[in-house]
């Protein structure tokens, strides 16, 4: 078994505060789970009011099809107009590492 995930760093727009953020994060976080079939989740700035860090994690028996879903999910994120993408990190690692 493969898994594999990617980190996104993303910069909001004009948002001031908490509750706007949160107008944002569900519906990415929504329409990831949505589209892909991943799991994906808020991890990390928490309380800050423009940043927000969005985790994404799926399995696979064949790598390359991870690699593949993983790449879509960057593309999806990368092109939505309301965010600014400024990181992402990925791994895979295999159930036998």
């Amino acid at each position: 078994m493969w898994v594999g995930w990617i980190e996104f760093d993303i910069l909001l727009g004009d948002v001031h505060s908490l509750k706007e953020k949160r107008s944002y994060v569900r519906p990415l976080i929504a329409d990831l789970r949505r589209k892909f079939q991943l799991s994906a989740s808020e991890v990390d700035h928490l309380d800050l009011h423009r940043r927000v860090a969005v985790g994404v994690c799926a399995a696979s028996s064949a790598r390359q099809h991870l690699v593949e879903l993983i790449d879509d999910v960057e593309r999806y994120v990368a092109n939505r107009p309301e965010i600014d993408l400024l990181a992402s990190r990925r791994g895979y690692h295999h159930s036998e590492d």
